[in-house]
């Protein structure tokens, strides 16, 4: 059975090897070491973030990481879940939908109107989930790096 529990000091060196498979996933090449240890350090001590792992049979599989910020168009707050990443050998175990479950359940908690995520086009396995637990906004996303 699988386990969601909020992130804990004790899981870095696992939640790093995941976060690892996570940027691989997304071809991100390299992620400076002060990037990793600050979003580590943040989400367990910045109040606008917060994360959950999935555990089974006492091993970290999986993790969510979401942003709370406030936003135009209603008094409530809105919940970004911005990353979700469960290990490659226990995909289809029901990790994924216990994580964002998890965060539907936080973001009432925290008075969020809404909870929104982005994923590639082509992520083709998540997003069979994804069709089952949301629907599709029909939202183009633009980007700039400034």
């Amino acid at each position: 059975m699988t386990r969601i529990r909020p992130l804990e000091a004790g899981d870095e060196p696992r939640w790093r090897e995941l976060w690892r498979g996570y940027l691989e996933f997304y071809e991100v090449e390299s992620l400076p070491e002060a990037v990793t240890k600050a979003t580590f350090d943040r989400l367990l001590n910045d109040d606008r973030l917060f994360a959950f792992v999935a555990e089974k049979d006492g091993d970290v599989i999986g993790f969510v990481h979401c942003v709370i910020h406030p936003v135009t168009w209603s008094l409530k707050s809105a919940c970004y879940l911005e990353d979700l990443f469960v290990d490659r050998k226990t995909r289809g175990s029901g990790a994924g939908r216990a994580l964002i479950e998890k965060v539907y359940d936080e973001a009432q908690k925290k008075d969020c109107d809404r909870v929104y995520w982005l994923t590639q086009e082509g992520n083709a396995t998540a997003r069979k989930l994804y069709d089952k637990v949301a629907s599709l906004s029909g939202f183009v996303h633009y980007r700039v790096s400034v």
